[in-house]
């Protein structure tokens, strides 16, 4: 880590922990007095969910499930919330505000957007917008660097050409891509480990507690121009979608092409895989308005390009 990043992350731990002080300092403890940020939090995603389990409401507030049964017990007992149903399991039981507990939440809500527009009235109007954007996409960074964590990325192996077959499998025909002309018929679907072993190509696959859940990888494109590389076969299951590792796995499939020799790294996809045409844009792909190279994908009907040069 260089100087300046160093310098960066000391001037946004900074600013977090003064976010923090500025909420804990309007009563001592919380927006709404006598109620704690952590209950507050806990009101809130109830209120949205309109029933829900300790279990759930955990694993939304990113705290252990003994930490929100208390929480869920001390805001029972002052008359917020009240059952929803019966289960034995008292973190299994469903739980929703009582009246008391909905007029508390309009309150919490009443005292926070007053808070922000007092704030607001303090950055001008030219800012208000890149504010917005800079705090977005910093705490959607936040959770992509905490979710990663749980994820492995590693070069493929022989053992793991049943689970990636799979996957490409499923995701393909999740998306409408199969029969002729998709790259769900290429041979090399049953054996990728072997089929990217070759010269000039790479293949990654995404792992969380041993179960691989995506991968992802480059290869000579046929017959395409000398210093050009295809982009191949990167497909996600759902439980990887959304958490990061997709731009993850993209820039080290990148860095894998530039250290290979390439200058282009060249990929086919479809009008239906939104969201991965916006990550490959992120990274500075541009379209085409026609294919590269033989790679047999006609089905295929969208075509992008990056220089690594």
């Amino acid at each position: 880590m260089n100087e300046r990043t160093t310098a960066l992350v000391d001037r946004l731990r900074a600013a977090a922990r003064q976010m923090v002080r500025e909420f804990q300092a309007i009563d001592g403890s919380g927006i709404v007095p006598g109620i704690s940020l952590s209950e507050c939090h806990f009101l809130m995603e109830l209120d949205a969910r309109g029933v829900s389990t300790t279990s759930q409401l955990a694993d939304v507030m990113l705290l252990e499930k003994s930490t929100v049964s208390r929480l869920a017990s001390r805001l029972s007992s002052s008359g917020l919330l009240e059952s929803a149903g019966a289960s034995s399991d008292r973190r299994q039981r469903p739980l929703r505000l009582t009246e008391a507990g909905h007029r508390r939440v309009s309150e919490i809500h009443g005292k926070a957007e007053s808070q922000v527009r007092r704030a607001l009235d303090f950055v001008p109007d030219a800012e208000r917008e890149s504010l917005l954007s800079g705090l977005e996409r910093y705490a959607k960074a936040l959770g992509y660097a905490r979710q990663s964590g749980q994820f492995r990325m590693r070069p493929i192996r022989p053992e793991d050409d049943a689970a990636v077959s799979r996957i490409i499998i499923d995701v393909m025909t999740e998306f409408g891509a199969v029969g002729s002309g998709y790259s769900i018929e290429d041979e090399e679907v049953r054996a990728m480990s072997a089929a990217y072993a070759a010269p000039g190509s790479a293949y990654y696959v995404v792992e969380r507690d041993g179960d691989i859940l995506g991968g992802g990888g480059i290869g000579p494109l046929a017959n395409g121009e000398p210093g050009t590389c295809e982009l191949k076969k990167m497909y996600f299951r759902e439980a990887l979608r959304g958490t990061g590792m997709g731009l993850q796995l993209l820039r080290h499939c990148l860095h894998s092409a530039r250290l290979l020799g390439y200058r282009q790294v060249y990929l086919e996809t479809l009008d239906a895989m939104h969201a991965a045409r916006r990550l490959y844009r992120k990274l500075g792909f541009t379209d085409l308005e026609q294919p590269m190279g033989d790679t047999g994908h006609f089905g295929c009907n969208r075509w992008m390009i990056l220089d690594l040069e």
